[in-house]
């Protein structure tokens, strides 16, 4: 067969796929979203999703303007929760 439909979801160990048959992350928006949110100015959504390069630089802009650049983790938070986002790999992040 020359086309393979990707397998169905829902079961363990199968990895899910978007309506385009892309593959999903493993890691949630949502999660990500209220990280970025709360935990902005550490860089911790941005390590969650596997962006360690942004991640230490949202922190180190906390650092250097004495916590006002946590603004950038919380708009950083609040775009990925409205527009979503992608892990390390490219992937879409979870609904």
């Amino acid at each position: 067969m020359a086309y393979d439909a990707p397998p169905p979801g829902g079961y363990p160990g199968t990895p899910q796929f978007d309506e385009f048959g892309n593959p999903l992350s493993d890691k949630s928006k949502l999660v990500a979203g209220l990280l970025g949110i709360l935990l902005g100015g550490f860089g911790a959504g941005r390590f969650y999703t596997g962006h360690t390069g942004i991640a230490i630089a949202q922190l180190g802009v906390s650092i250097v303007t004495c916590g006002i650049g946590a603004i950038w983790g919380v708009v950083d938070g609040i775009m990925i929760l409205v527009n979503g986002g992608t892990d390390a790999q490219g992937r879409k992040l979870r609904d």
